[in-house]
């Protein structure tokens, strides 16, 4: 089977799709520099799929080190994770978010152009759509302008791509734009372990349950929506981990660039996703209502049908699998890989 690089594999996308990988029968190189991400997922990953891949610590950045991965292994693809992902400190770290997304997106596709691997999996975001489209969010739509450095990054480098294949037809790129991406690994091996606060519900919602944190923040009950709580999109990281092995195959048979949305097309409110997990899990999880957060929109879902027609992918997980694998993660690792 061919060879992937995998970028960014130890971090929570990259850390769930690479068992997808392993048991489609794909050999596997991850490349990550640790900084968001923990060298046990790589080694529990292992043990699930009961296959071993080849770790390479350091950067996309790094220009000889990529010519050197690429010369001593016969990569076929690219699956791109690597890059800074939190939008707050992207506000106050714009550099470093330019350095790591955009130019380290530059060093790699130069580094692969000289090895002649043409084929990439790209991680966006929908995001990029940015605000006042209605809903379902699809992508014929125009994207937006972006309000934080994050959000930037992932849109520039979706225009750098799509310029990359047209300038050359041997590429073969995909554009995948994640909605909210929850849940864990159904073993309760691997899940999602964020550094400090949590940035996103699911995890906060797991801490508190776990007794980790003690009260749930809940930002604007004062939306346009059936409660008054903002709507998002959640997508179970194993449909989205499928969702890349898909887009792999697709790029097989397909030249230029392909952008799909990775989402379930439905969206629940942050109050429906607190009550399924009290359902699913029989943990209260207190919560308060704050004032809403700058940037944040009323509601948001995808319209996922393109990539179910192009890609031949479907997310297939339920909002219960979500909670119920999240919890069985959090309840098994307390202090996520410490």
């Amino acid at each position: 089977m061919p060879l992937v690089l995998v970028t960014g594999g130890a971090g929570y996308i990259g850390s769930h799709t690479l068992p997808a990988l392993l048991e489609a029968g794909h050999e596997v190189v991850v490349l990550d520099n640790l900084c968001n991400a923990s060298r046990e997922s790589l080694r529990r990953v292992e043990r699930l799929a009961e296959r071993t891949l080849t770790f390479v610590e350091g950067d996309i950045r790094d220009r000889d080190l990529l010519d050197r991965l690429f010369r001593e292994h016969a990569v076929s693809a690219v699956i791109h994770f690597a890059g800074l992902k939190a939008v707050g400190e992207s506000v106050q770290q714009p550099l470093a978010y330019y350095e790591n997304n955009v130019a380290g997106t530059l060093v790699l596709c130069q580094a692969m152009q000289a090895a002649g691997v043409t084929r990439l999996v790209f991680s966006s975001s929908a995001t990029v759509y940015g605000d006042g489209h209605p809903m379902p969010l699809h992508e014929g739509l125009p994207t937006g302008q972006p309000t934080n450095p994050y959000v930037r990054s992932k849109l520039m480098v979706e225009e750098v791509l799509k310029d990359l294949a047209v300038s050359d037809s041997a590429w073969s790129i995909a554009l995948l734009r994640y909605f909210n991406p929850v849940g864990a690994h159904e073993s309760g091996e691997i899940g999602e372990d964020p550094q400090g606060i949590p940035n996103n519900l699911l995890p906060y919602v797991a801490q508190v349950a776990v007794g980790r944190r003690e009260c749930l923040a809940v930002y604007g009950s004062d939306y346009p929506t059936p409660d008054g709580t903002g709507v998002r999109d959640y997508i179970h990281v194993m449909d989205l981990a499928e969702g890349h092995l898909c887009a792999l195959n697709a790029l097989a048979e397909r030249q230029g660039v392909n952008t799909g949305n990775l989402g379930t097309g439905q969206g629940h409110s942050v109050l429906e996703v607190v009550e399924a997990f009290e359902q699913a899990t029989g943990q209260a999880v207190p919560y308060r209502i704050e004032p809403r957060r700058p940037g944040d929109v009323a509601a948001c879902w995808a319209d996922a049908s393109l990539a179910e027609r192009e890609l031949g992918w479907k997310a297939r997980r339920s909002l219960a699998d979500m909670m119920a694998d999240t919890w069985r993660w959090q309840k098994q690792n307390p202090q996520g890989y410490l």
